[in-house]
Parts: structure tokens; C-alpha cells; sequence
């Protein structure tokens, strides 16, 4: 059912005009009073999730033939409306007084809309605009604090994104030429009798797009350098709010290209390369943002199982979104620990941290832990559900191989934690207050969501 209703695009209004405010009230505002633009997007986030809310359980339906109003948009907008809104209160002390902090609330607005519009849009066309508008941003809020890590993660990432890009509409215009239109509904019905070659070369560039913003080999060089070199809040924004886009993207993607593609095991195969290149190198990092980097390539490894399964297995889409849930709040908890201690750059700076700040390790613990799938924590729930999806799929190979760099993962998120319960050294035990509450907060968060199986079973199957 199509209709032409702008209301139903609310939460997206919200999140557009929040960043539009936010960026000309920083324009105005003088430095002192920037934390205007931080209530603006705030407030504006609070919209979006409300307006989010209210929508769910309505039927769904396909709004301006291109944006579809389901189960995975409802999830996706929820999440990435509460992911954004603890980036930016983990955020407060990095940015407070920065001479671009208006600026960065508007990226961050505008890179939410890009991951919404990436996850809802059944047309490649918009397809490719949700892409734009999620990079975009991302450029610029790699790039944000002017080191020289962050100019070099932001050129790799610019050079890969473009060449993404490229391959991405390069593959709208193929498939979209062999297919007669690029709706997915034409494109599930025009691709199955167009040239086999054609076909495969223009899901190829697409696929290429959008593993490059979930961050998945071969395109995922530019996450671990990102989490280095960007400014704290930056680095949690993008090793979490584009993947929630991208993921459910591909799944919409997968669930039209025909069963005369291989589609299946080169997801598969990109699944198991993914989460194993990310494993193992975050085994020899020392530094914790470039681990959570390497961290970040592993967990989409296993959030691209239920995507390699979208056609054969009916809880691959739900088992997507679960873990979706779970990595978000995990993950922006792992950062949040960071921001609430700016100067610990090595694993080394955080011994002792259970004397110092026993909230703060608890937190710590709570959030390595869930990504290493440690029940009763949010990622346990999803790895359960994905393991459940990959295996009834007939992709159990692929459940073998998750299980193996589940255990290899281990290595590194233990490595981090004897770090924060060996004796402590004279170090400076002071943690940034904003921070360690968004620490802590996302704590309860993961808990909770690990605990709390029924409703967000519910949610996600909706």
C-alpha cells in the first residue's frame, strides 16, 4: 500500500530540522553558549523518537513509492535516535567549547537521517542519496579534530568512500537499465530474466556500497584508522549509527536480487572474511579505539550471518535487528568508558580502574563482556538469535566458523580487563562526569536488553 502522507516521515523531519537549527544557532551563538545547539539536537532527537514510538504497530505501507514504513524502519529509527542521543551525552565534555561543537550536532543529525533513509528506502535510486547523505557526514566528523591521525582516517575513509560510491551507482545504473526500473518490486520481478552477467556485475557495486559503509571486507580499512584518529564522540557515531543503515539495507537488497546469484555464500564468505580479519587483528593492538575498531569489522562479520540467510530462513530479519539492538548499546558503552577517560589512550592507562572508578570498570566489564557474547548481555541475546537464523538458513558452516572467532575473541577483551583490575598505578583517578553516566547508563541499557528477551523479541518482530 502506497500513500502520500509527509506526516508519516515525522521522525525524519525531526531529525533534518534539528540539524539545520543546530547548525545556524551555532552560527549566532558565541562559543560559551554552544551548548544551545547541543539542547536544539537533543530536543530534536526526543522528537524523533516519539514520533518513532507512536508509529509502531502501524501497518505497513510504502510512503512517496519509495520509503517503506515496517518492522526494520521502526527498529532502525529507534535505535539510531537512542544511539545518537548517548554519542551525545558521552560527548558533552569533548565537545563543550569546541569551536565546531554546532557543527558536530548537525553531522550527527544529518549522518542519523542518511542510516534511517539507507534502512528504509526500497528504491536504489534513494538508495544511493541515503548513501550520500550518511558519508558525508562521515567525512567531515572523522576530520573534525584536526590531528594527524584524524586527516589521515579521514582521507582513507573519503578515498574508499568515494570509490564505494562510485561502484554503487554504477551498480543502480546497471540493474536498474537490465531490470526496467530500480524499485525493488521491479527489480524483483525484471532481474530474474535479465543477463546473468549484468546482473552480477551491477549487485556487486551495490553490495560494494553498502559493505563499505557497514565497514565489512574488502572496505574496511578506514574503521580501525576512524576509531584511532577521531575525537571520541566522532569515533562512537561511526562505529555504530552507519551499520545499523547499511545492515538492514543489505538485507532488503539480498531479500530482491534473484536465486540465480550466488547471493547466499558471497555473503556468507564476506561474513566469515569479515569477522575473522577483525579478530585477529585486533589481537596485536595495544591501543583501546583502534581495538574497538578491529572490534567493530568482527561484529559485523556476524551481524552479515542473518543477511547471507534473508531468503531461507524467516527469523533472519528479526535475528538482524536483534543484534543490531544489542551491538549499538554495547558498543557505544565501550566508548563511553573511553570519553570518561580521555587521556587513556593504551590498555596499559586503564590498570587499576576497578580502585579508581568501580562504576566505571563495572561498565567497562558489562560492555566487553556483551561483545564477546557473555550471557545475560544484549550481544549473548543477538548472537543466539543470528546463530539460530545462520543454522536454519543451512549456512552451518558459517555457525562453526562465528563460533571459533567468538572464542579467538576473547583474547583481546580479557587482555583489557586484567588491565583494569591489576593493582593501580599513581594515576590520575578522575573520570569525566557526562561520560562515566553515559558509562553507566549504557550499562543498565545492555543488562537490561540482555534480561529482557520478550520485549525486545517483540519490538523487532513487530
Amino acid at each position: 500500500m502506497t500513500d502520500q502522507q509527509p506526516l508519516a516521515l515525522l521522525p525524519e523531519f525531526f531529525l533534518l530540522g534539528g540539524a539545520v537549527v543546530a547548525l545556524l544557532s551555532g552560527s549566532f551563538l558565541p562559543r560559551q553558549r554552544q551548548w544551545v545547539a547541543r539542547l536544539l539536537a537533543g530536543t530534536a532527537l526526543l522528537g524523533a523518537g516519539v514520533a518513532a514510538a507512536l508509529a509502531l504497530g502501524d501497518a505497513p505501507r510504502t510512503v512517496f513509492g519509495a520509503f517503506v514504513l515496517d518492522t526494520p524502519t521502526s527498529v532502525t529509527r529507534l535505535v539510531v535516535v537512542a544511539a545518537t542521543l548517548l554519542v551525545i551525552g558521552l560527548g558533552v565534555e569533548d565537545l563543550a567549547g569546541h569551536p565546531r561543537e554546532s557543527e558536530t550536532y548537525a553531522l550527527l543529525l544529518l549522518g542519523s537521517l542518511g542510516a534511517v533513509v539507507l534502512a528504509a528506502t526500497d528504491d536504489l535510486l534513494v538508495l544511493a542519496v541515503g548513501f550520500l547523505l550518511t558519508s558525508i557526514p562521515l567525512y567531515a566528523l572523522v576530520g573534525m579534530s584536526r590531528s594527524a591521525g584524524a586527516a589521515e582516517a579521514a582521507l582513507k575513509t573519503y578515498l574508499l568512500g568515494a570509490l564505494a560510491g562510485i561502484a554503487l551507482l554504477l551498480g543502480t545504473v546497471v540493474l536498474g537499465s537490465v531490470a526496467g526500473g530500480t524499485a525493488y518490486g521491479v527489480l524483483g520481478s525484471g532481474l530474474a530474466t535479465a543477463p546473468a552477467a549484468a546482473v552480477a556485475a551491477g549487485a556487486v557495486g551495490v553490495l560494494g556500497g553498502l559493505l563499505f559503509e557497514a565497514g565489512a571486507v574488502p572496505l574496511h580499512p578506514w574503521v580501525p584508522d576512524a576509531a584511532q584518529g577521531a575525537g571520541t564522540p566522532a569515533a562512537a557515531f561511526l562505529t555504530t549509527v552507519p551499520k545499523v543503515g547499511a545492515l538492514v539495507a543489505l538485507a532488503r537488497l539480498v531479500d530482491v536480487l534473484p536465486g540465480t546469484l550466488p547471493v547466499p555464500l558471497l555473503v556468507g564468505l564476506l561474513a566469515a572474511a569479515t569477522m575473522t580479519v577483525g579478530n585477529l587483528a585486533a589481537l596485536a593492538q595495544t591501543d583501546a579505539r583502534r581495538l574497538l575498531g578491529w572490534s567493530t569489522v568482527s561484529q559485523v562479520g556476524y551481524l552479515l550471518m542473518p543477511v547471507a540467510v534473508v531468503g531461507t530462513s524467516a527469523g533472519a530479519v528479526p535475528a538482524l535487528l536483534t543484534y543490531l539492538v544489542g551491538y549499538a548499546v554495547t558498543n557505544l558503552t565501550a566508548f563511553a568508558v573511553l570519553a570518561a577517560r580521555p587521556a587513556a589512550r593504551s590498555l596499559e592507562d586503564f590498570r587499576g580502574l576497578a580502585r579508581q572508578d568501580p562504576r566505571l570498570a563495572a561498565a567497562l566489564v558489562v560492555a566487553l563482556l556483551s561483545l564477546v557474547g557473555t550471557p545475560p548481555t544484549a550481544v549473548f541475546l543477538g548472537k543466539l538469535t543470528v546463530f539460530t537464523a545462520a543454522w536454519d538458513g543451512d549456512q552451518a558452516w558459517l555457525v562453526v566458523v562465528a563460533a571459533l572467532n567468538t572464542v579467538v575473541s576473547l583474547a583481546y577483551y580479557l587482555r583489557w580487563l586484567v588491565q583494569a583490575f591489576r593493582a593501580p598505578e599513581e594515576t590520575d583517578g578522575a573520570a569525566a562526569p557526562w561520560a562515566r553516566g553515559a558509562a553507566v547508563a549504557g550499562a543498565v541499557a545492555v543488562l537490561a536488553v540482555g534480561v529482557g528477551a520478550g520485549p525486545v523479541t517483540a519490538l523487532v518482530t513487530g
